[in-house]
């Protein structure tokens, strides 16, 4: 027990004890005095924007990575493509149709290598979700081989497709704005880990977790991992939260007993860091105010709730009253002009762009309605937003990540920034994570860092020409 809360102590310490020699914004002269993060889910960069004119996509022959099996032997045609049974035929509704088994949608001879999804599903129908969890993802990644894809996913050869970008709705703005084609995941794996990486920079910790949410990873003499012992588990062996459990406190998804239910986290967040510098934040997600009332939507996902997870945030406390908002407060807002500084904007499930149980299609044209809505808001002019994914999604790309930490950087994922000061028609190279949303956030308004990661990630100004925001930039780069 003694072990436990020393690591629970150090990670608190290092959590606090950052450098705070940040740059801090000159007020005056920064015209943004709104910043707003759309988070989308689970695509890599190469899986939507493969093909996008000047980004580092599948049009290179360092992009068609060789898969191989577990053992390292190439695969000499794709594996038929799989459904998971994550399917739903009908978002709104809450029984998952689709049974396991492959998917005949698609051949079963696929050549090995990214082959295009919407030549054999349109894009307003559902695909099945692949595996993304953090032992298998590091796996895939093949210590930066990106080569074990197929190997360690559950949908077979589905996992090498992409989508058809210039037909879907954020293209546009891809292509007026700034595309960042070298921005990555906090964290290896999926959504809550990353949700947390958007706004603690950390990881969470759970030092006492039930032993059959434990995982056992396996690693050889040289510490690489190579496998995954019996079951895959949702917590380290030294006590950290690496795959999605239910929160503590309500909403959280029915019938979740309270042992394996996370314990409330103390670690600071970026809406600590704001209110105390009394700048006005909120996290608006979709469904929020009927997931409150005992009454989610189907697709209602508890675990993409990160503040909920905090003590901070426990129901019936201040802070949650006056933070943790609907959807449809942040529309109401545009409209009134009650804009918060910094709002986090997480769609419904069946708006957010997660395979399984929504589409391409439909959930890029919500996105697209929202920054519509904030275009013709009287705050677009001095307004930034950042759209991106909060996980890999278990899609194949060809870019490896660097190395920070244990936790990631994990996949590449796509960001953009749109903006009246964004540079136009520019996509940036510039290496950045989930934690350089953080560093915009904290240089802005004058905020320390809460760690390491964010106190060193790059800071997403070459995404920004504050002094020609009408000017395009030429040729894209």
């Amino acid at each position: 027990m003694r072990a436990w809360l020393a690591t629970i102590s150090l990670v608190a310490i290092l959590a606090v004890m950052v450098p705070s020699s940040a740059s801090v914004a000159q007020q005056n002269d920064v015209p943004i005095d709104h910043v707003i993060v759309i988070f989308m889910e689970n695509h890599s960069f190469d899986n939507l924007y493969g093909h996008f004119p000047g980004a580092n996509g599948l049009d290179s022959r360092e992009a068609r990575v060789t898969q191989v099996n577990k053992k390292g032997e190439p695969y000499k045609t794709l594996p038929q493509p799989r459904n998971n049974g994550s399917v739903f035929v009908d978002p709104d509704k809450s029984t998952k149709t689709k049974p396991s088994g492959p998917d005949r949608r698609f051949p079963d001879d696929l050549p090995n290598a990214p082959f295009p999804i919407n030549t054999f599903v349109p894009l307003d129908e559902p695909i099945p979700s692949p595996v993304h969890k953090f032992y298998q993802h590091k796996l895939q990644i093949n210590g930066g081989k990106m080569n074990k894809y197929v190997a360690w996913t559950d949908v077979g050869g589905l996992t090498m497709g992409y989508h058809d970008t210039p037909e879907l709705p954020l293209y546009p703005y891809a292509r007026r704005y700034t595309l960042a084609d070298n921005f990555f995941t906090g964290a290896f794996g999926g959504s809550m880990l990353n949700h947390f990486w958007l706004i603690c920079s950390c990881t969470p910790v759970w030092p006492d977790a039930p032993k059959d949410m434990v995982a056992q990873p396996k690693f050889n003499s040289e510490g690489k991992l190579v496998g995954l012992e019996n079951a895959d588990g949702e917590v380290t062996l030294d006590g950290h939260v690496v795959n999605d459990v239910q929160p503590f406190y309500r909403p959280y998804e029915a019938g979740v007993a309270k042992k394996d239910r996370m314990p409330p986290q103390t670690l600071p967040t970026i809406g600590e860091r704001l209110s105390d510098a009394g700048v006005s934040w909120s996290w608006y997600a979709g469904g929020w105010d009927r997931a409150l009332a005992g009454n989610p939507a189907p697709t209602f996902e508890f675990h993409h709730q990160p503040f909920v997870y905090f003590r901070k945030y426990a129901p019936n406390t201040p802070a949650r009253k006056k933070h943790l908002k609907d959807e449809s407060d942040f529309l109401a807002s545009l409209k009134n002009g009650t804009l918060p500084a910094v709002s986090f904007v997480k769609p419904l499930g069946k708006n957010d762009e997660h395979a399984g149980y929504s589409t391409v299609l439909t959930s890029e044209q919500h996105a697209a309605y929202l920054i519509g809505r904030v275009k013709a808001s009287a705050d677009w002019d001095k307004t930034a937003v950042i759209l991106t994914y909060d996980d890999f999604g278990g899609w194949y790309d060809h870019v490896a990540p660097h190395k920070a930490d244990r936790w990631g950087p994990g996949g590449r994922v796509p960001m953009l920034v749109i903006s009246p000061h964004a540079r136009k028609g520019f996509v940036d190279h510039k290496r950045y994570d989930h934690t350089s949303i953080l560093k915009f956030i904290e240089w802005r308004y004058g905020l320390k860092p809460l760690a390491d990661r964010d106190a060193k990630a790059n800071n997403l100004l070459s995404a920004f020409d504050f002094g020609r925001s009408n000017t395009a930039a030429p040729n894209g780069h």
